[in-house]
């Protein structure tokens, strides 16, 4: 690779977790090499353009993607993967004859595989830095539209049980009205999978024309959210035809706000432990 060696990394996990950022052609390339990796470690350059029915330059524009120079390297690399054990595909589709019991295997695999990759693209600097600006900020904003709605209002409900105030909507205008209040010293989070809501990205904008630090949390870390956001953290999802486009994503992004709840309460344990003892009894008056 151009910037580190080979260090037991999982390269088709690599592929997978890069997958949102290729091309419609590229993806083929990576498609086959996740579902025929120890052949691919025995072919050539042209080979393997055959075998995916693609040009050798869109090869090298998919190595390049990943970060490599070198297709030998890849292959050097990509063998070194497997060696270590890391061949495991279950991202085989779901099948109109699959059984129930089938289904359940193939879902629970997938979804273990998404949280196993996911430890390659989420920067913990970044999750810190986030977890440290909503610790100090006066004014928070928090949204999503459609169903990363559920998303923002997780993230806003954390907060409010460590007494870190925020608001949270999914209705354009208001948001639009909220963004426009915000300051240098405020942060506005949104989700959005795709990156390309236009309701997010006119809200981005107009957080960023007041100079609030924006943080985006995406699947695609070429969108145009991510683009102009200050803070981005991926939620990378390698999507099937019989899911829904963002499950993946959405169950990624629940756990990167758990991630983000651990480090504020890590970061003053007794301040929070009490906020949250006293959300608790809040709320224990509502239980039978």
């Amino acid at each position: 690779m151009k910037n580190e060696p080979f260090q037991n990394l999982d390269v088709l996990g690599l592929i997978r977790t890069n997958y949102n950022m290729l091309s419609k052609s590229q993806q083929a390339v990576g498609d086959y090499i996740i579902n025929h990796a120890e052949q691919v470690v025995t072919l050539s350059l042209v080979d393997l353009a055959e075998s995916c029915s693609v040009s050798e330059p869109t090869i090298f524009r998919f190595l390049r993607k990943l970060g490599y120079d070198s297709y030998q390297v890849f292959r050097v690399e990509l063998a070194q993967s497997l060696v270590a054990g890391k061949n495991e595909n279950f991202y085989s589709e779901i099948e109109e004859t699959d059984t129930p019991s089938i289904v359940r295997d193939k879902v629970l695999d997938f979804t273990i595989r998404c949280f196993t990759d996911s430890k390659q693209i989420i920067d913990p600097d970044k999750l810190n830095t986030l977890a440290m600006r909503l610790d100090s900020s006066p004014q928070i904003i928090v949204s999503g539209v459609g169903s990363s709605y559920c998303q923002a209002y997780d993230l806003y409900h954390k907060l409010m049980r460590l007494g870190i105030t925020s608001q949270v909507t999914h209705d354009s205008h208001m948001l639009s009205i909220l963004c426009s209040r915000l300051t240098p010293k405020d942060t506005f989070v949104c989700f959005t999978h795709s990156g390309e809501s236009h309701e997010i990205l006119s809200a981005m904008q107009i957080a960023r024309e007041n100079g609030a630090y924006v943080a985006c949390i995406t699947s695609y870390k070429n969108s145009s959210a991510a683009k102009i956001s200050d803070c981005l953290i991926l939620s990378s999802s390698y999507e099937t035809n019989y899911r829904s486009d963002s499950l993946t994503s959405r169950i990624l992004q629940m756990s990167i706000i758990d991630m983000l709840y651990i480090l504020l309460v890590l970061h003053d344990k007794d301040k929070r432990q009490l906020e949250i003892n006293r959300s608790r009894l809040a709320v224990a008056a509502n239980k039978t």
